[in-house]
């Protein structure tokens, strides 16, 4: 799990929000390593030696549009550059090595952005698109509560994995997938037809990107527990194969 910079009272802090945290405790049954990435991308296969799976969660940064080859259309918004820095050659090597991948919205965008995909930067400007973004008025469980549907790709591994036609998500973001990077392929979409989920049919280990956060009080959201305790699965095969 990648930890974020953030500045607090004129210090520079690594953070990672506790709700991201909770349900790979409590769902996944893992036990999670807090990686720093305002080092740059040192230390890496140190880290992935220790793993199992990896975690790339949100956060209230978005990714550098350099790194995609855009210019910057939300110059409003902050950017975390050393976690885009750390972050693309984690899950380059993560892929590598076959551990299991699971990214949720910010993390999502930087698995297509890792394979050569490129985004959105302004959903909410393209037509016939919702604005995906919370209400910046709400409270927080205001923010976090389901406003849109999701359909599952029907055939799909992941349709099998969530027993439903459609389900309800939150939807928290202003950016969204555009060309798919190398080897992804959609396994959801919203009901406006944005790519919400995102997995690679080619690799044979877990490998989901998700766009809402899951992570929001996962363990009341059977929708949730069955992301979590799938990735949970994988990480348990993973390191079965690397005791043997």
């Amino acid at each position: 799990m990648s930890m974020g910079s953030q500045a607090r009272s004129g210090h520079d802090y690594q953070v990672m929000t506790n709700k991201y945290i909770n349900p790979i405790v409590q769902i996944a049954d893992c036990v999670p390593i807090l990686v720093p990435t305002a080092y740059g991308p040192i230390n890496i296969d140190q880290y992935l030696d220790m793993a199992d799976g990896v975690y790339i969660t949100g956060a209230a940064t978005n990714i550098d549009p350099v790194l995609y080859g855009q210019e910057n259309k939300t110059p409003e918004k902050p950017m975390d550059r050393t976690r885009d820095l750390f972050d693309i050659p984690l899950i380059l090597a993560a892929l590598e090595r076959g551990l299991p991948l699971f990214g949720v919205c910010r993390g999502m965008q930087e698995l297509n952005v890792a394979l050569g995909g490129d985004l959105h930067q302004k959903v909410y400007t393209l037509p016939g698109m919702k604005d995906h973004r919370e209400n910046p008025q709400a409270d927080v469980p205001g923010q976090y509560a389901d406003v849109h549907e999701v359909r599952p790709v029907p055939g799909s591994w992941y349709a099998d994995l969530m027993q439903v036609e459609s389900f309800q998500v939150n939807s928290l973001h202003g950016q969204g997938l555009n060309k798919l990077g190398k080897g992804i392929e959609p396994a959801a979409y919203s009901d406006d037809g944005l790519v919400e989920v995102v997995h690679m049919p080619g690799r044979k280990a877990f490998t989901l990107g998700v766009q809402w956060h899951p992570e929001w009080r996962a363990s009341d959201n059977p929708n949730s527990i069955r992301m979590y305790k799938a990735f949970g699965q994988a990480c348990s095969e993973y390191a079965a194969v690397k005791r043997a």
